[in-house]
């Protein structure tokens, strides 16, 4: 079903970190005409993350953009940690290890554009949903069937609870 290089490096994920736009949205940006932000999530991709976390894997979110709909469905998935307007990914995906004393081979992350490559070139399970941009494709180990927002999250959290059998 899985490769073993893939199936090694998933047995190893103890976090997994997702950025937003083209991940766990299509990468849409809507805006009404009092420039109110509204993104659409797919509800698949959420319930992969709930089952991840009540099972006791870490999970988190780093993105670029502040916007109050990320925070409010990362509360409402019950997911671990949050960060908003990060730049530069690197610095908040190490202040994640440093917090959960973690080394970068036990995170996955999952991600889709150039400003992810700094955190995928690091971490021990590097993914992208099928529409990422080709030089982040280049260099991730697991590419999912499936685009950002639709269904690539759960591809990948299913991975990783089949992988490691886990249960909630």
């Amino acid at each position: 079903m899985f490769n073993i290089e893939l199936r090694n490096k998933a047995l190893k994920i103890k976090m997994v970190v997702f950025d937003v736009d083209g991940v766990m949205t299509d990468g849409s940006i809507t805006y009404d005409e009092n420039g109110v932000e509204y993104k659409t999530f797919n509800a698949k991709d959420g319930q992969g993350i709930v089952m991840l976390t009540k099972a006791g894997i870490i999970t988190a979110i780093i993105t670029a953009r502040e916007n109050a709909t990320v925070k409010h469905r990362f509360n409402n998935l019950g997911m671990t940690k949050l960060y908003m307007g990060q730049k530069n990914k690197i610095i908040a995906m190490k202040e994640l290890l440093s917090e959960y004393n973690l080394d970068f081979s036990q995170v996955a992350y999952m991600g889709d554009d150039l400003p992810d490559i700094c955190v995928l070139r690091e971490v021990g399970l590097a993914c992208c949903p099928s529409d990422a941009v080709g030089e982040v494709k280049d260099i991730c180990h697991f590419i999912s069937s499936k685009r950002g927002g639709r269904g690539a999250v759960r591809e990948l959290t299913d991975l990783i609870y089949k992988v490691q059998k886990l249960s909630v």
